[in-house]
């Protein structure tokens, strides 16, 4: 049954561009009808970063830093080219092509439907998704597309590290560069809390679980208590989000999928840039497809909170982090869809 369930992606993964639809509507009614309790809760902050969505956050992104065994790390060396293909695409290309996609759309192509200060905050809402490539769904992307499981740990495990030295520098470069300012104390905090706390909490507990009862325990049994908590925890955040957004999506409707179209054409690009490299070198499949996964989804819940630290709940910028949410499942199954069909293409 494990095993069975194990190669198929869950209910609530499977639509969750349903529930993120259902999620927007009820938040932007709560904030319509209802506009005290956002109001409320935008009371609770602390240095910019809202209490209660940070709460929310901790609750999606705990459970998914446990998932990495960063034990994982010392194999590095046993898939250095799949390896070497990830980090390349995720970090020297990725953060770069998404900033030039989105100028190019919300300033040129979008010119006449979007503001210049609306596209300024969406572009830096892209950008923010560009630097933080998937850390957690990539688990099930690497399983529908019968992926090297070892490898994924070690490419999951090793993009965790570098989100922590490269994250920071790249957002605050990309972010100058569209003349975004964006105080350091910020950023560095922002990483910290959504990123640094949920990984040491994550490590700690792995290795106190795995002392104690063993790691057939800890992966078959422990960790999966917390399922249910990750998707309550995205859903209540993407409620409360909305409930913020609410004037910025009625405002402007047609901004969704306005924002929506060089996101696709992103997670298109980036996703076959590391496949093409993956079969160019020669690497089996089961390598390539994860390594063309990772950097095709992203790690919106860190781009979210970080949007939200940053410019605000009510943001263009937010919106425009959540926006990858609403995109990500459909296009990540129509690749693995993809990834399947050309399995050909690899040697066996």
């Amino acid at each position: 049954m494990a095993k069975e369930k194990s190669q198929s992606i869950g209910f609530f993964q499977k639509y969750l561009t349903v529930w993120v639809a259902l999620c927007m509507t009820a938040g932007v009614l709560i904030g319509k009808l209802l506009p005290a309790v956002p109001a409320f809760l935008g009371r609770f902050e602390y240095a910019r970063v809202s209490i209660p969505v940070a709460i929310l956050i901790w609750v999606m992104i705990y459970p998914m830093m446990m998932k990495v065994n960063f034990q994982s790390v010392k194999n590095v060396g046993k898939n250095p080219k799949g390896l070497f293909v990830t980090w390349v695409t995720n970090w020297l290309i990725k953060p770069f092509t998404m900033y030039g996609i989105a100028a190019l759309f919300f300033y040129v192509v979008f010119k006449g439907l979007i503001a210049p200060d609306l596209a300024k905050e969406y572009l830096a809402g892209a950008v923010l998704l560009g630097a933080a490539p998937c850390t957690a769904m990539v688990f099930v992307w690497s399983t529908l597309t019968k992926g090297n499981p070892a490898y994924t740990v070690v490419q999951v495990a090793t993009n965790d590290l570098i989100i922590l030295v490269a994250f920071v520098p790249i957002v605050k470069f990309l972010l100058g560069v569209s003349n975004v300012s964006v105080p350091w104390d910020t950023l560095i905090l922002s990483v910290i809390l959504f990123v640094v706390i949920p990984l040491a909490g994550g490590i700690l507990t792995r290795v106190l679980v795995t002392n104690r009862k063993g790691t057939e325990y800890f992966e078959n049994t422990f960790i999966h208590k917390f399922d249910n908590a990750t998707s309550i925890g995205l859903l209540l955040t993407l409620v409360l989000l909305f409930s913020f957004q609410g004037d910025v999506i009625l405002n402007n409707p047609l901004h969704i999928l306005l924002i929506a179209v060089p996101l696709v054409l992103q997670t298109f690009l980036i996703f076959f840039i590391a496949y093409f490299a993956c079969k160019w070198l020669k690497l089996p499949h089961d390598i390539a497809a994860p390594a063309g996964m990772i950097g095709a989804s992203n790690f919106f819940e860190l781009s979210v909170a970080v949007a939200i630290a940053l410019f605000g709940t009510t943001s263009p910028a937010a919106l425009a982090t959540v926006v990858g949410v609403l995109t990500e499942v459909p296009v990540m199954l129509l690749l693995i869809k993809i990834a399947n069909k050309t399995k050909g293409w690899f040697p066996v």
